[in-house]
């Protein structure tokens, strides 16, 4: 039996608890949103949280992207 009181039709949010701020991308790597999403997140309309939701799957390349570890930091001195 679920509580029609409590049931809300709002968009949850796409945190899985790993909040760590990307130093080039200022994104967090977990949900991949910036501080500025995350901060707002609770005052957004549905609307504005559907465009970020939509929005992360393109964000999670840019963190995919390998810089060349050691093997281009070595080429660059």
């Amino acid at each position: 039996m679920s509580d029609e009181i409590w049931s809300r039709a709002e968009i949850e949010s796409p945190c899985v608890k790993i909040c760590v701020v990307h130093p080039e991308t200022r994104l967090c790597t977990g949900c991949l949103r910036s501080i500025d999403e995350i901060t707002a997140w609770s005052r957004m309309t549905p609307e504005t949280r559907r465009a970020i939701m939509a929005e992360l799957p393109a964000r999670e390349a840019r963190h995919r992207v390998r810089r060349g570890g050691r093997a281009a930091r070595l080429r660059q001195g």
